[in-house]
């Protein structure tokens, strides 16, 4: 592109035809020769005659300099004008463009993306090859015309890890596949990792490197920890600068179901410091909630934790056969067992029946052998629903008869009369310990020490199926633990008691780790590579670079012990992973890891990833031309007489008018108006908040199938409005969620909305948070609510009234449920001089729409559904939830036909005037 005072020429050779324009300006002004004199005798009777038209022998200078004008916009409009060009140099030869493209990144990835189209669109100009090089995603690189591979930009996305070393051998392989030489340029995302100086020497030997990557710093939050009772927050940002604040969110379900922030705290960074860590205090409920921590404003994975049962403190309840006796603890058989689980478990007191309505977690019978009737069926129950129950034998158990002639419902197998004991001083042979778990046990890696022993158990009656539900055995074949699957839980006995009087076992780490292994114990601990050995882990959701999760597909699982000493790259996907009941978060970054900046030599030139907007201008002036020479023919025929000057001066002022009308008028705004009005179609305000955004789309899309099947109203896919663009005019209904962080919208936008208003429309405003507060400025909702509606002209309002249109419009309604219910809505206020007539139910209210509804119910969630038709969020449970949804859908449907009839049924106060009026 050559640069021309300011502005850029794509075809700066077109501007050779402004030399003609002097040729032209002669050719115009040039003067007819003189006529030759020849003496004819009949003229003499014309002499005297003046003809009332004169025509100029010249062309006027005006008309000369706006012809000259019109032919060079025309010319400068053809050479390609762009205002504010891209000052860099162009170069010559293949260009490749090498990109980290890994979490770094993310945040700053559409301007990434912009630089790249940028030096695509100057490559194209140039006529240089390019190939783009993903290191995180390596392939062999293909030289192409530039403009082929714009339309594959936006398939370009980060990726949750950074370059492997995996990754940087294939680079550096497809990198010898490439003849010649090429300039490279380089889109870091500003961190190290090894075998970054292998690709750069090797692009070095090929050509110059210029390197592109953006001053902000790389923010990151490590996993986070629970110790002491609170939870341990660290974040870390790449190289030292000054001091800068960050705010992170924990964010997790609240009781109905639904994401939430359900606590912010500020950290801070001292100048110079890279590391800044903060201690949070929560309740145990709202912590078992938390799902992800992110900091705010960072769209990145590195910027995301997840988390797992380490935050979660399970539920326990542990009930013996025998009481405590007084000062001797450590005789109780339970003993043992809170030692272990007080650390990372809560426990639940009482007697079987006071602790199954609490729904634990885990129910430990440390040797029960008498249930009554009821409590073996509530058990029963309770395991069948997916709890564990945990059985410890003992001398009770021993003496009884339970599970001797058949196998009781909640013992894993029969079992013999008395107990088996060996090792003692009755016996002639040894305590024995215990064999290696199998390959299909969940102890399986584990290692057994050599100091654990059995002196006496209860044996397990031979059976067919005893080999599949033996999960620990002692040296000599006994079972030692059993197992078996109940419904969704499962029962587990341990064939020793759960104190020492049997075995060493329960003083030994070993047990720590079979109770963690069998999702006793909570994983708060870090796990350690002999906990998970054996181990096999199901994906449940992965991360993408952005720290989006999504469903995990047909990933296979992975081994337990590379889950935690694995590279995070394309085999391990950071992300959520699942184990029987356990759960293990698999961020990108581990609690000792460390951010590199990237180092560059000194003969790398590193430039920033502004993006020069650059304007084209050629359109505007050929534009001008047309306009120009629209004027000529007017003025034109204005001096020859075949125009009059009044009339010439319309047409060229209507010409210059109707142009802009003409180019107002987008091909965008003609489509959105047609899909609008074609058929009814409701609306939501977009908030840039695409979850709500998606959920507020899916309500509708529910309110419209619930209209289209209930009532005679048929209307299309809901649209998404965004005030600051779209025209409100065409929607009879928008749905505005309300969230803290929307934009205030512009005064042009509050421009069309008060004149969508006044028009009769009706805007539904949700600040969908009426589970926590009631309506006002009690929530960071209501707040932003009355910022966003103080420029409105919304009338004075009232709660809606038992007689107002909304209760009866189209069914008989007392309450107007969302996903939450209980909380009032507010309409426009009656009129004052509102008189109910005798017989009538209601009074004589005003025949206008209100303009606005207000309330917090959270309507759209719970009209929302998916793309199968099938609800897509929870309302409360069981009959009385979707006896809530079915309100909710019904409000809707009065909401609707409140809009498009209005108060019709209040004009039912005039008929008695009128059939009074008709004599009847």
């Amino acid at each position: 592109m050559t640069v021309l005072a300011g502005i850029g020429f794509t075809a700066p050779w077109v501007l050779l035809g402004l030399l003609t324009l002097p040729i032209l300006w002669l050719i115009l002004r040039a003067v007819p020769p003189a006529p030759i004199r020849r003496l004819f005798p009949a003229v003499t009777l014309l002499l005297g005659l003046k003809d009332d038209e004169s025509v100029s022998d010249r062309t006027p200078w005006w008309l000369l300099l706006l012809r000259m004008l019109a032919a060079a916009a025309i010319i400068i409009g053809l050479a390609g004008p762009v205002l504010n060009p891209s000052r860099d140099e162009t170069g010559s030869g293949p260009l490749l463009l090498v990109l980290d493209a890994s979490w770094a990144g993310a945040t700053r990835w559409s301007s990434t993306l912009d630089q790249i189209d940028s030096q695509l669109t100057e490559a194209g100009r140039a006529g240089r090859t390019v190939a783009i090089l993903r290191l995180t995603a390596p392939e062999a690189p293909v030289f192409q015309a530039a403009e082929a591979w714009r339309g594959r930009l936006p398939g370009l996305m980060p990726v949750p890890w950074q370059p492997t070393q995996a990754q940087i051998d294939q680079t550096l392989a497809a990198l010898t596949q490439l003849d010649g030489s090429y300039d490279t340029h380089w889109f870091s995302d500003r961190l190290g990792y090894d075998g970054h100086d292998r690709v750069l020497d090797a692009l070095q030997a090929r050509g110059d490197v210029t390197v592109y990557q953006s001053p902000a710093p790389v923010l990151a939050i490590l996993p986070a920890a629970y110790q002491d009772g609170v939870i341990q927050l660290t974040a870390q940002r790449a190289t030292p600068g000054p001091a800068e604040r960050i705010t992170v969110l924990a964010q997790g379900r609240d009781p109905a179901g639904a994401m939430r922030v359900l606590q912010s705290v500020e950290m801070e960074f001292s100048s110079g410091e890279t590391l800044v860590q903060v201690d949070l205090a929560l309740p145990s409920e709202l912590r078992a909630r938390i799902t992800r921590f992110e900091i705010q404003g960072q769209r990145s994975a590195g910027a995301v934790t997840l988390t797992d049962d380490s935050l979660r403190r399970r539920e326990v309840a542990l009930i013996a056969g025998t009481l405590n006796r007084e000062g001797l603890e450590l005789l109780s058989p339970l003993h043992y067992l809170t030692q272990v689980l007080s650390p990372t478990a809560d426990f639940i007191d009482g007697g079987l029946s006071e602790v199954l309505p609490a729904n634990p977690d885990v129910i430990v019978l440390a040797d029960v052998a008498k249930l009554s009737g009821g409590e073996k069926i509530a058990l029963v129950e309770w395991v069948e629903q997916g709890g564990l129950l945990l059985r410890f034998a003992g001398p009770r158990m021993a003496a009884s008869d339970l599970g001797r002639e058949s196998e009781d419902t909640l013992l894993p197998v029969r079992l013999r009369s008395g107990g088996r004991s060996v090792g003692g001083a009755m016996s002639w042979g040894e305590a024995k310990g215990l064999a290696p778990f199998p390959e299909n046990s969940p102890f399986y890696g584990l290692q057994v020490p050599d100091d654990v022993t059995v002196s006496t158990q209860v044996m397990a009656q031979p059976d067919p199926n005893l080999a599949d539900r033996v999960i620990a055995s002692l040296s000599d074949g006994t079972p030692l633990v059993t197992r078996k699957a109940l419904g969704l839980g499962q029962v587990v006995l341990f064939h020793v008691t759960a104190d020492a009087e049997w075995s060493s076992l329960p003083l030994s780490g070993l047990f720590v780790e079979m109770l963690d292994r069998l999702a006793v114990a909570s994983a708060a601990k870090s796990r350690q590579d002999s906990q998970l050995q054996g181990t096999t882990w199901e994906p449940l959701q992965v991360m993408d670079g952005f720290g989006t999760l999504s469903d995990a597909g047909n990933l296979g699982g992975v081994d337990g012990v590379e889950l935690i000493s694995g590279t995070i790259g394309p085999d391990l996907q950071p992300g959520l992973y699942e184990s029987g009941k356990q759960k293990l978060a698999l961020n990108v970054l581990s609690s000792d890891s460390v951010l590199t900046p990237a180092i560059w030599p000194s003969n790398v030139p590193i430039k920033g990833q502004e993006v020069n907007s650059e304007t084209p201008i050629g359109g505007i002036l050929l534009s001008l031309a047309l306009l120009l020479l629209t004027v000529d023919v007017i003025a034109s025929l204005a001096l020859s007489g075949r125009l009059g000057l009044a009339k010439a001066a319309a047409v060229a002022l209507g010409a210059m008018l109707l142009v802009p009308q003409a180019q107002a008028q987008t091909p965008e705004d003609t489509e959105f108006a047609l899909n609008a009005t074609h058929e009814l179609v409701l609306a939501h305000v977009l908030t840039g908040n695409a979850q709500v955004d998606d959920v507020a789309g899916a309500g509708l899309r529910g309110l419209s199938q619930t209209l289209f099947y209930r009532t005679s109203v048929e209307p299309a896919q809901p649209f998404g409005v965004d005030l600051e663009r779209d025209e409100l005019a065409f929607f009879p209904l928008l749905y505005w969620p309300i969230t803290p962080d929307q934009p205030q919208p512009s005064a042009e936008a509050y421009v069309k909305l008060n004149a969508y208003l006044r028009s009769g429309g009706m805007i539904l405003f949700d600040t969908r948070d009426s589970d926590i507060a009631r309506f006002g400025a009690s929530s960071p909702n209501g707040r932003k609510l009355q910022q966003l509606a103080a420029p409105l002209n919304i009338p004075a309002l009232e709660p809606v009234p038992a007689d107002h249109v909304l209760t009866r419009a189209f069914y008989l309604l007392q309450d107007f449920p969302g996903r939450y219910a209980g909380t009032e809505i507010w309409v426009e206020a009656a009129p004052v001089d509102a008189e109910q007539i005798e017989g009538m139910p209601f009074r004589n209210l005003n025949d206008n729409v209100t303009p606005v509804v207000i309330g917090g119910n959270d309507w759209a969630g719970a009209w929302a559904i998916d793309r199968n038709g099938q609800a897509l969020l929870p309302v409360g449970r069981g009959y009385a939830g979707e006896r809530q949804r079915e309100l909710a859908n019904r409000f809707g449907v009065n909401l609707v036909m409140h809009v498009l009839t209005g108060n019709y049924k209040s004009d039912q106060v005039h008929v008695p005037a009128l059939l009074d009026r008709l004599g009847q």
